[in-house]
């Protein structure tokens, strides 16, 4: 899991990457003997990573973290993240959203469950 994250964030480097080699400004790597370790670095371009992993009860890796880099206006990209059992979880103000669903169906999904404890069946 550790090594899927940081290739990802490997790869915005390189497509952000210019013609001439970007620098890392600082870089730092922590392990514990607890099953928790923690890793940073930060790039001349203004990318950064952080990131800790802890060892779950049954040998899997949590990670949680936190990424950032300028986009094309030079706006800042923060995306907070979970990689754990459930799968890879982001969280950006930039990443899309669903839209609520509309009015009607709160009162259709109402419909459904009275006539689901009422014993009806549709099939």
């Amino acid at each position: 899991m550790k090594f899927i994250i940081l290739t990802a964030v490997v790869a915005v480097v390189v497509v952000v990457a210019q013609e001439e080699p970007i620098p890392i400004v600082s870089e730092t790597r922590q392990e514990f003997n607890n099953g928790v370790s923690g890793s940073s670095f930060e790039a001349g371009n203004g990318i950064k990573f952080q990131q800790k992993v802890v060892t779950g009860d049954l040998g899997q890796s949590n990670a949680e973290g936190v990424y950032s880099y300028p986009d094309e206006f030079g706006n800042v990209i923060e995306v907070h993240y979970i990689a754990n059992e459930n799968g890879f979880q982001a969280q950006g103000n930039h990443l899309p959203v669903e839209p609520p669903a509309p009015a009607h169906v709160a009162e259709l999904l109402r419909i459904a469950e009275e006539q689901r404890a009422a014993g009806i069946v549709f099939e």
